[in-house]
């Protein structure tokens, strides 16, 4: 029983101390971005201030900003907003800034969620056929395929996409999230409108992720087949299913969840390219658009949440990891 409380205590200090380093990491990324804002050159108030008003009503607009103190003040007030969950007013949209993200947060949680999981199963079932054509003509296809859309840039592959499917086909279109005549459709066919817009996109995040996956899996599965315990249990009648199932595929994911942590925590974070390419109102398009409004309060905000989705993403599929493999668990806490 002693041995039994020691080692969940010994747990929790360690998922503690997981915890306080992901605050820390946070404090320092949020105070990072604070300070690099305010330094670089530009003033947000320019764009609402003309020469015509008075010194007075400059120092108003300026005032109305909070931008009136010293940046040691502006430090204070806005780590004592951020324990309360109060990242401030927007300049550029003038509401609260988490309200702006919650109208673009939808599509890149949409986008990231359908990304990984298209990634995890092209790069699955291509490494399974890879693996049953070693050496053939699909895997060598598989192979240097993989590489050349790994390295391709993602801009690059969504233009040859948009070209290939929307210029010459014209079968699926090219940008938005959905028609302008979306709100006559019927309920199936405003799905259908938001899947044929979505297609493309989706493909350009997910064909390089796949590749890399893909390679993942084979390596790791192709493996484990060589570990002398399958051929343990090979020996002792054990079916290739069950050995694949149970014991072939588990040991092979460890390096698979770890690289789909950091994937999906990128994926959260928005994905800059592929919403400017295809226009849409994402997370990713949003920070860079606050960034060159200088909008400071938008620009923290979104720092800090796409800082926090890549924690929590690493974390989730740490936990998967030690449900796989229990023996790993206090390599993944500390």
């Amino acid at each position: 029983m002693e041995i039994v409380n020691s080692m969940i205590n010994e747990k929790l200090k360690l998922i503690l101390k997981r915890l306080l380093s992901s605050v820390l990491v946070l404090f320092l990324i949020v105070t990072m971005v604070f300070i690099l804002i305010r330094i670089s050159p530009g003033d947000p108030t320019q764009k609402y201030i003309s020469p015509k008003l008075s010194p007075e009503l400059a120092e108003q607009v300026r005032k109305s900003f909070n931008l009136d103190q010293s940046i040691q003040v502006q430090y204070i007030n806005f780590l004592k907003n951020i324990a309360s969950g109060d990242f401030g007013i927007s300049y550029e949209y003038r509401m609260p800034v988490l309200k702006v993200i919650s109208e673009f947060l939808p599509v890149t949680l949409m986008l990231a969620f359908l990304s990984i999981t298209l990634q995890l199963f092209l790069g699955y079932f291509s490494a399974l056929l890879a693996i049953k054509r070693k050496n053939q003509f699909a895997d060598k296809l598989l192979r240097k395929s993989s590489i050349v859309l790994y390295v391709m840039p993602g801009f690059v592959l969504g233009l040859i996409l948009i070209f290939i499917f929307s210029v010459q086909l014209d079968l699926l279109p090219s940008n938005g999230f959905k028609s302008y005549y979306f709100d006559e459709l019927t309920f199936f066919g405003k799905i259908k409108d938001i899947v044929s817009h979505l297609l493309l996109p989706l493909l350009t995040l997910s064909l390089p992720g796949a590749a890399l996956f893909f390679n993942y899996f084979r390596d790791g599965i192709e493996e484990a087949m060589q570990k002398d315990f399958v051929l343990y249990l090979k020996a002792n009648g054990v079916s290739d299913k069950i050995i694949f199932r149970k014991h072939i595929l588990p040991n092979s994911l460890k390096p698979v969840l770890s690289v789909a942590g950091i994937e999906l925590g990128f994926l959260l974070s928005g994905t800059l390219v592929t919403e400017v390419i295809f226009s849409l109102p994402g997370m990713g398009r949003l920070m860079v658009a606050s960034i060159f409004n200088r909008d400071f309060p938008l620009v923290i905000a979104c720092a800090f949440i796409s800082a926090m989705f890549i924690i929590l993403s690493n974390f989730i599929f740490d936990l998967i990891k030690v449900k796989i493999d229990k023996r790993i668990w206090k390599e993944i806490l500390s």
